[in-house]
């Protein structure tokens, strides 16, 4: 489910869109560009690459705006300082903009970030500014969650907004996904065999079981049916049963009697 922040970024994205669209002219085009990356709630900007109207700034002086609306895409606050002759001049809601993505690009790699490294990266002078930077612009921005460890001096991240995929990133992640759901296949197919080959067991036992019991069930009815065949009396009678065992026993006494 898309929380606020998401839908607002969709909201955004639609009317920079609407605007570009409705826009000919390579300044009123430069224009719609510097508003986009100066809004403060507006954090994506490869769809806004990708239209066709911007194409327009190529070959014109207004060419650099492109480059800014690349950087604001994928790059970071270290980027533009690398190439600070090729760039125009950003305002000051701009390099705010900048360096809170440059907070989003740090999160994807780690989720514990070292205040020395973000000063460094953000160009931050003290601990007081970074903190500051970090509260009051991103994480009440709602861009990032986390915790801020004075004693580590680190800041714990607990969530990010993902920044936009370079097309190196989205191709990576396209194979990631891709290996992922063959890996996924074949161990669908794998579960599926153990459990047919258990179903084929579990009928097989029960059907040795139900064997095994018909076949006790007969042995008890041809007993039961031998003996009211024969009757109880031919059965005491047989050889070797009680009346022969009575009869012997007798015998046996009369043998042992004294001649008188």
């Amino acid at each position: 489910m898309a929380t606020d922040a998401e839908r607002r970024q969709v909201e955004l994205i639609e009317q920079f869109s609407a605007q570009a669209a409705a826009l000919s002219s390579a300044p009123q085009l430069a224009a719609l560009v510097l508003e986009a990356t100066s809004h403060p709630a507006l954090f994506a900007f490869s769809e806004l690459l990708s239209l066709p109207a911007l194409s327009k700034l190529a070959g014109t002086q207004y060419a650099s705006s492109l480059d800014v609306l690349r950087l604001f895409a994928y790059g970071t606050l270290k980027d533009y300082k690398s190439n600070y002759g090729t760039l125009p001049a950003l305002l000051p809601d701009q390099i705010r903009k900048l360096k809170q993505l440059s907070v989003l690009t740090l999160a994807e790699l780690t989720k514990v970030l070292p205040y020395d490294q973000l000063m460094q990266e953000l160009d931050v002078s003290n601990v007081r500014q970074l903190e500051d930077f970090l509260i009051n612009e991103c994480m009440y921005s709602g861009i990032v969650r986390g915790k801020l460890d004075q004693l580590r001096r680190c800041f714990e991240v607990q969530f990010a907004t993902g920044r936009d995929l370079t097309p190196g990133q989205l191709n990576n992640m396209i194979d990631t996904l891709s290996d992922w759901l063959g890996t996924s296949d074949n161990l669908l197919h794998q579960i599926q065999e153990k459990i047919k080959w258990a179903d084929t067991m579990s009928e097989t036992n029960k059907k040795h079981q139900k064997e095994f019991e018909d076949k006790v069930e007969e042995a008890k009815k041809s007993i039961k049916a031998d003996i009211d065949l024969r009757g109880h009396d031919d059965f005491l009678s047989e050889p070797g049963g009680i009346m022969d065992f009575e009869e012997d026993r007798i015998r046996s006494k009369r043998r042992r009697q004294p001649m008188a």
